[in-house]
């Protein structure tokens, strides 16, 4: 294998890759990059058995990209890694030599490296369905942004660790749940799905594909099996097993009705959230409590250790009716962040029930939050 091309081209390769590159695995394979040149085109894979990831350079020009011979290799992911980032020159030359010698070389640089033979590589699939559910990337990128903040991080509730796609026709209802709230992102398909699909897909990959994907209007295809799911985006493709277990219904959590609506400026109501939880002591449930009077609303919190505060606000109401309910200041924080709107409307049932935070200029997503007893 013997290859020159220019140094953005392979760099932003690798870089899409190496999210992929194994730290802890058994397997010292998986710590390298597959190279795997022909037919004029250089494909990349790397993979750690829980997310897989391949992107490939087509040879359009000798200006980019100039291929003297076919081959594949495993490099070492560290240290290819680095050399391209490192090297200042425009051009890299790559060749196999003596099988599995790797000679990377500039002008004025020449890096030896010991390679693995791409026999050794497992077979990592990459299959594509014939059925394949559509969407934009800026929509999966929204999604991911939206709801993966309230996954759990607990390893002994592992469905809750993922967001759930459930897909029914041209409807995809995503949710994310810790049991402490919920994010749900409901957007509909550019096309009707041929079947059904109810998955549970790690939050943690889903977030880094979202790292690497493409601009908001290119394409992306869902390839959906039995146990893992492949994204296709252009030349990129990212692979991620799907997790095992049935995804609590989350319908249930949602209130049918109100009986109070409190309107307020998203940005404002984030701030003075922010303010008041500075005096919390406890600053994993960093404890706030919210009361209206009449169309002003109070934000307060109070530590014996530290002191207290409180600060108003100014707010509109459906009707005349009040509340005192006390929340996790982080979490309120996070579940409003996801909103990209001027204002949020609150949805209280009752001070033990949980707060529904939606608005009426983003109605495809619904923010749960609930309360915590402080008394």
């Amino acid at each position: 294998m013997k290859f020159t091309i220019k140094k953005d081209l392979l760099l932003d390769a690798l870089i899409k890759v190496s999210k992929a590159i194994s730290t802890k695995n058994l397997i010292p394979v998986l710590a390298g990059v597959k190279f795997e040149l022909k037919k004029k085109r250089l494909t990349l894979t790397a993979s750690d058995n829980d997310i897989t990831i391949q992107t490939s350079i087509d040879s359009l020009s000798d200006d980019d990209f100039k291929i003297d011979n076919e081959g594949s290799i495993i490099i070492q992911g560290k240290y290819i890694l680095d050399i391209v980032r490192k090297l200042p020159d425009k051009y890299i030359n790559i060749e196999v030599i003596d099988e599995l010698k790797i000679l990377i070389y500039t002008e004025n640089s020449e890096f030896n490296l010991n390679g693995i033979s791409e026999s050794e590589y497992p077979n990592v699939g990459l299959e594509e369905s014939k059925k394949k559910v559509n969407m934009k990337a800026g929509t999966l990128k929204s999604i991911v942004n939206q709801t993966a903040f309230a996954t759990s991080t607990e390893e002994s509730k592992p469905v809750l660790t993922g967001i759930n796609f459930n897909i029914v026709g041209d409807v995809l209802e995503c949710n994310s749940t810790d049991s402490y709230r919920l994010a749900r992102k409901v957007v509909k398909l550019e096309k009707s799905s041929e079947d059904n699909y109810n998955i549970v897909i790690p939050s943690h990959n889903l977030l880094e594909f979202t790292r690497i994907l493409g601009d908001d209007d290119e394409d992306v295809e869902l390839h959906i099996f039995n146990n893992k799911v492949l994204f296709k985006n252009g030349n990129l493709k990212f692979e991620s097993r799907l997790i095992n277990g049935t995804y609590p219904n989350t319908s249930n959590l949602l209130p049918d009705d109100s009986y109070l609506v409190v309107s307020t400026n998203l940005n404002d109501f984030y701030n003075v959230i922010d303010r008041v939880s500075i005096l919390t002591s406890d600053k994993e449930k960093n404890i706030v409590t919210l009361e209206t009077n009449g169309n002003i609303l109070t934000l307060k919190s109070s530590s014996a250790e530290i002191g207290r505060v409180e600060e108003k606000m100014t707010i509109s109401k459906n009707n005349s009716e009040d509340i005192r309910i006390s929340f996790s200041a982080k979490y309120m924080m996070e579940a409003l962040k996801s909103f990209s709107t001027e204002t949020v409307d609150l949805h209280f049932v009752g001070e033990i029930k949980p707060i529904l935070i939606k608005s009426t200029e983003d109605e495809t997503l619904t923010q749960l939050v609930l309360p915590i007893r402080t008394y």
